[in-house]
């Protein structure tokens, strides 16, 4: 691990990074589908629809989703039948998912906190491995991908979803200017948190383009690997395989 790590635009000591992140989550894990519809204007529903329909969950699958503490990937996937594991590092945000899954009466979920750079789950346990607008708040990615290739099955697919960059003339520029002066005000307006919101923003500018994004999959030992762009980039479903 290098001896800094990104922090929006800040760069910190990597030990420091968990933690903030984590207070970032705590403090919007309420406000969640708000902070979505802000960064995203509302397309975060849709996108999350066609996810799903990727990843095909299965009846009878084992699937993990990583950093799915409020449930939006794993709710999608229950009419499936799959066994769905939904893991979180920050228990705030888990809260609220059991609690929006009572709500919805969905049961026969698992809700555990985990870290997605040291799993505790076995080898080669799951069919399928989720992580959904996650994977950029990870302090080590590249630890992260290796413990998603350790815990799917010979044969398991791996599926992530995340924000990029469009490459789409003219949208970047109007996007990059809405995510940065307008998303943090409506974080201090709807949400009396400016500052979470900004590294949010931030958060996506450090993240890595696709392309040195899915070596950084084929990395990890995942083959077949694909991109799908959508909006140009600005949000990018990533996938692949271990065989």
């Amino acid at each position: 691990m290098p001896d800094t790590v990104s922090f929006g635009y800040e760069d910190i000591a990597p030990e420091d990074k968990t933690a903030r992140v984590g207070e970032v989550f705590s403090s919007v894990a309420s406000k969640y589908d708000l902070m979505n519809d802000a960064m995203s204007g509302g397309l975060h529903r849709l996108w999350k629809d066609l996810f799903v329909r990727r990843v095909k969950p299965r009846a009878g699958e084992h699937i993990l989703d990583m950093a799915g503490g409020t449930g939006d990937i794993a709710f999608r996937m229950v009419p499936s039948g799959a066994a769905i594991t939904v893991a979180d590092i920050n228990p705030e945000m888990l809260g609220v998912g059991v609690e929006r899954a009572a709500q919805r009466g969905i049961d026969g979920l698992v809700w555990t906190e985990a870290n997605a750079e040291t799993l505790q789950f076995p080898d080669k346990f799951f069919d399928a491995y989720t992580i959904a607008f996650g994977i950029r708040n990870v302090t080590d990615i590249p630890a992260a991908l290796r413990e998603a290739h350790r815990v799917l099955k010979r044969g398991g697919r791996f599926y992530v979803l995340e924000f990029s960059t469009t490459q789409w003339p003219g949208f970047a520029q109007v996007y990059d200017a809405y995510s940065h002066h307008l998303v943090p005000r409506l974080g201090r307006l709807l949400a009396n948190d400016a500052d979470s919101y900004r590294y949010l923003i931030e958060s996506i500018r450090r993240f890595p383009p696709m392309p040195e994004f899915e070596a950084m999959i084929r990395d990890a030992g995942f083959t077949q690997t694909k991109v799908e762009p959508l909006l140009g980039g600005l949000v990018a479903i990533h996938s692949g395989w271990k065989i």
